[in-house]
């Protein structure tokens, strides 16, 4: 299985973030134009949060905010979980599952190098077994 320092190279190490002060609206197109289900909020290369689809459906949409005119620090998750280029996929999986998170960032001497999803994650277990399997087919073939 390949390190979580392989799959954020794979991705191209492309961070989508935003700044603290922008309206959630701008966060919002910002996931909708690059497909994706939340971006980092970050104070130049400094790392203060997350922003997802959830928050806005919890914190902007059900309490009738208008998404126009609340800043993306509002409604931000400050409280992050992260994790190191050098940690497991299985490590990350379990501390998403843990923490109950979608997306994990991934920092590296205080820099931010990129972002996991969880389906990233299972795509890569899915890719690993279906590697091991045609592996075990190989070798009963023989």
């Amino acid at each position: 299985m390949r390190t979580i320092r392989t799959l954020i190279e794979q991705k191209g190490g492309v961070v989508h973030a935003i700044e603290p002060e922008a309206p959630v609206l701008a966060a919002i197109q910002k996931m909708a134009d690059a497909h994706i289900g939340a971006v980092l909020v970050m104070e130049g290369q400094q790392l203060k949060g997350i922003i997802s689809e959830r928050d806005y459906a919890r914190k902007v949409i059900l309490l009738g905010r208008s998404s126009a005119e609340t800043p993306v620090w509002e409604v931000m998750t400050g409280d992050l979980v992260t994790v190191t280029p050098d940690r497991s996929v299985h490590g990350c999986m379990k501390l998403m599952t843990e923490h109950r998170i979608r997306h994990l960032p991934v920092v590296e001497h205080g820099k931010v190098v990129g972002v996991l999803s969880i389906g990233d994650l299972v795509k890569e277990v899915i890719d690993a077994q279906q590697e091991e399997i045609a592996q075990l087919q190989a070798y009963i073939s023989g």
